[in-house]
């Protein structure tokens, strides 16, 4: 059976705002119900029932800080808090249900189904021979495991850019991945985001061998949304349900699971070959809803951070310089921990962060590069070595490899060091740049209707938000004969001054050739927002999560009909841009005019002249 994710409890807004600090036990006469803990505008929620045999919690009268529940039954304790059972400890963790803000100032408590699909049908663990399983890491999030003699293939990302031009490799992968990624047996691809569906590392793929298998999962936007206009031609991809064992022989199988915070987006993977399982998370914010098998063999996940246009690209107000350094250091320690409590909880045998290996490379990115630090794979595996003393602990480097039967022994040879260069030292900027900058000149941007059209193509309306929209050079000053325009979307109205009523402002400054080629292929708007080709500044400063959601994530499948729009354009129309150059054709060409004209007076006076000197 397919996992699902369900809503097992919707509160309205009103109901939220009822919500009282601390602890809320909602019961029900017919089943477990629910516990709720509200801190400030944060929740976190489970079910009303213990895991050691049951039981109901009720509020401890001993708890004087609001955070702990009592079971009836045998008086274990709970902090809702940090959903760890304080007494017995170190007994079991609450499975949280996820919390979803929805629209309309409500939230809805998520839960999925099965919650533990790993253990369907489940197998012994074998004896592994030297060399029978390994991982061989490639760059980034890339990983080629082999088990039994068959090639697996994690997120291929081996050349050019990701996010249009913003992230750039940091490693160089070895000399043979591209030879390697078209051998492979399998491909398995987490998520659309371009750092993990790498489109010109897919185009090497395919002029070779487009029917190798790939799989994806059955997230609601495909992962393959943008293939058919992409020029890649792959012929065997395969979507598979979420939480469901896929046999690749009998002893290798695989299932992928989705991300609570983002299930129509991200996902994450279990591999297992004679009983052992590899668990990559990925770049999951919380994945398959916290719930994950404990005492993996492998388990690899994302670790560096700064990931994200917030704060980088933000302007005015409060985002100086010092309080997005102090911001980005504090998120990064955050998931530094986070990714440090969730080995401790699930003690793998072997851990290696591994996704997170970028940089923003191009010059005119260098502010970005200085501000946006990033964890480091060593200081995670320092912090887990001190805990966790019996997980062995992997820091990658391209090209080398691990062999799992000597990394279970501990064996100080069970990771190769052979490998590429550490560091990238070059990038084929112009090549990738050039291809995006394109759009600039396409014909659809020499009349100013085609920002109604993609405005009434993208949806999105009914929402009280005017949005500014400059187009600008690399360094974000305003692009001279770009274009400057205003969207309202609660009538979807465009008007040439912000409205008078009281309204939700955002300016966003764009790369000209980053939009134009958004705008121009109807790509989602994380080429300008995660690959920090943008710079933002908002009135008030809050974060309009169903406008960005919208253009994130649930823009069109299809693309902008620009021939339709080329072909219904009034022969009348004639853009800001066209009038402006010819404008400036007829004024020079009266000015030629006049410099003729001036020119031939002045022949004729000497030519008058002359003759009179004669006489």
């Amino acid at each position: 059976m397919a996992q699902v994710c369900k809503t097992v409890l919707k509160l309205d807004a009103t109901e939220v705002q009822s919500l009282k600090e601390g602890i809320n036990i909602i019961n029900y006469p017919d089943g477990p119900g629910f516990i709720i803990y509200k801190q400030l505008d944060t929740l976190k929620a489970c079910r009303n029932q213990c895991k050691h045999q049951g039981g109901r919690f009720i509020r401890d009268i001993e708890d004087l800080d609001q955070r702990t529940v009592r079971c009836t039954k045998h008086f274990w304790k709970l902090n809702v808090s940090t959903m760890k059972y304080e007494n017995p400890p170190d007994s079991f963790l609450q499975d949280q249900l996820e919390v979803l803000r929805c629209d309309d100032g409500g939230w809805a408590l998520l839960e999925l189904d099965p919650p533990d699909p790993w253990k369907t049908d489940p197998r012994p663990a074998e004896e592994l021979q030297p060399g029978e399983v390994t991982l061989m890491y490639l760059t980034h999030a890339c990983v080629e495991l082999t088990a039994g003699g068959l090639r697996f293939m994690f997120d291929p990302w081996l050349v050019g850019p990701a996010f249009a031009r913003g992230w750039w490799l940091l490693h160089d992968p070895p000399e043979d991945a591209i030879e390697r990624l078209i051998k492979t047996d399998l491909i398995y691809i987490s998520h659309s985001h371009s750092d993990h569906l790498s489109y010109p590392t897919l185009r090497l793929l395919s002029e070779k061998r487009p029917d190798v298998p790939i799989y994806v999962g059955q997230t609601s936007r495909p992962v393959f949304w943008y293939l058919n206009r992409s020029g890649v031609n792959l012929t065997n991809i395969n979507v598979v349900p979420f939480g469901v064992w896929q046999n690749v022989d009998k002893h290798l199988r695989f299932m992928i699971l989705m991300d609570g915070v983002h299930p129509e987006l991200d996902t994450c993977l279990i591999v297992e070959y004679k009983g052992h399982m590899i668990l990559n998370t990925v770049d999951c914010t919380r994945p398959n809803n916290g719930r994950l098998p404990v005492g993996v063999d492998v388990m690899l996940s994302d670790f560096a951070g700064g990931a994200s246009g917030f704060p980088m690209s933000f302007q005015g107000g409060k985002y100086t310089e010092s309080w997005k350094s102090h911001f980005i250091k504090l998120e990064r320690r955050k998931l530094l921990n986070y990714k440090h409590q969730l080995v401790k909880n699930l003690q793998p045998r072997v851990y290696c962060p591994f996704a997170g290996y970028f940089t923003e490379a191009h010059p005119a990115d260098r502010y970005i590069k200085e501000i946006n630090i990033k964890n480091s794979p060593e200081g995670l595996n320092k912090l887990i070595q001190k805990d966790c003393p019996n997980t062995f602990t992997w820091t990658p480097a391209p090209g080398a490899t691990l062999d799992l039967a000597k990394a279970l022994k501990h064996q100080r040879d069970a990771i190769s060091k052979h490998g590429s260069p550490q560091f990238k030292e070059h990038w084929e900027f112009d090549v990738y740049i050039d291809e995006i900058n394109a759009a600039v000149h396409s014909e659809i941007f020499k009349n100013r209707n085609w920002i109604q059209f993609y405005y009434k193509w993208a949806g999105f309306h009914d929402y009280n938000l005017v949005i500014r929209m400059i187009e600008t050079d690399d360094g974000f000053e305003t692009l001279k004969g770009g274009y400057d325009y205003l969207v309202d979307f609660l009538d979807l109205s465009f008007p040439s001054v912000r409205p008078q009523r009281e309204h939700a402002y955002v300016e966003i400054r764009n790369r000209v050739g980053v939009m134009r080629n958004v705008v121009l292929k109807g790509l989602l708007w994380d080429d300008l927002y995660i690959g920090f080709n943008n710079r933002i500044s908002r009135d008030p400063d809050i974060y309009h999560h169903k406008f960005w959601n919208h253009f994130q994530s649930n823009l069109p499948l299809e693309a902008p009909d620009w021939d339709d729009f080329l072909q219904n354009l009034p022969e009348s129309t004639i853009t800001h841009k066209h009038t402006n150059t010819l404008m400036q054709r007829l004024w020079f060409s009266g000015i030629s005019l006049c410099l003729w004209f001036y020119s031939q007076l002045q022949n004729l006076c000497r030519y008058v002249w002359q003759g009179r000197v004669k006489e």
